[in-house]
């Protein structure tokens, strides 16, 4: 798709088509998915069933289906709120701003959050996009950092105070909340933004920045590549304690 090649490093000359084409684009996937979200929170409720049993239960060969399913499932609207906008905003961004790996990026955190907390997790259901909001916020975070961004820092402390909570919900303070779901997501997000450190986000060019010649322009072109809380609930009813 043109759009996923579109990485222009002068400012002045953008394509205002194509960066409204990119706008709404990267508001689909995000958008999506949490419609998604609600759909099956609704379904369960009218159905009168519970799906936690499709959540994440650690070292139990029937809790791997749940590294597919637990973002998806949730105890209540209140856990599916909270959630909800802050996926939203970090989808948007990863969309955005590293267009040409941002799937890649997002299949990695999901998956990869959701076997290292089977692998870590108490034996419990642990269910909820936290996991996967806590990886997009760290990734967001420490890719601001590295690449000196202000835009990438600013939108993800944004999120992170609207979230409220979000480093405590990295410590075993409530058991009710599945904090190694959060731990596992924040690892990953702070090691895939390393790993992809190299890729550039777009950014203005300041006046003061000496203009490339036409060697460097060519270079920067190839260059320019691209640039919560998961809820835990215990149930301490017999061996089938559950953690959402």
């Amino acid at each position: 798709m043109p759009l996923f090649r579109y990485y222009p490093s002068n400012p002045q000359h953008l394509d205002p088509e194509m960066e409204k084409k990119i706008f709404f684009h990267s508001l689909l996937f995000p958008a999506l998915f949490v419609l998604l979200l609600w759909l099956v929170k609704i379904v369960e409720l009218t159905s009168g069933l519970s799906f936690v049993e499709f959540g994440i239960f650690p070292r139990h060969i029937n809790g791997l289906q749940g590294i597919l399913f637990s973002p998806f499932i949730h105890s209540d609207f209140s856990h599916l709120i909270s959630n909800s906008l802050p996926f939203f905003i970090l989808g948007f961004m990863l969309i955005y701003f590293y267009r040409r790996i941002s799937y890649r990026i997002f299949f990695l955190l999901y998956i990869l959050s959701g076997i290292s907390t089977w692998l870590m997790g108490r034996e419990a259901w642990h269910i909820g996009a936290s996991g996967v909001v806590y990886a997009l916020a760290a990734f967001h975070f420490v890719s601001g950092i590295i690449r000196s961004d202000v835009r990438l820092l600013t939108l993800s402390a944004i999120v992170v105070f609207l979230y409220g909570g979000l480093v405590w919900g990295l410590l075993p303070i409530r058991p009710e909340i599945s904090w190694e779901g959060h731990l596992s997501g924040a690892i990953f997000g702070v090691a895939l933004a390393f790993y992809y450190r190299k890729y550039v986000v777009r950014r203005e060019k300041f006046d003061w920045e000496d203009e490339p010649d036409d060697e460097e322009e060519d270079d920067d072109k190839a260059y320019f590549s691209e640039s919560t809380s998961t809820y835990s609930i215990r149930f301490d009813n017999d061996d089938d304690s559950e953690v959402k």
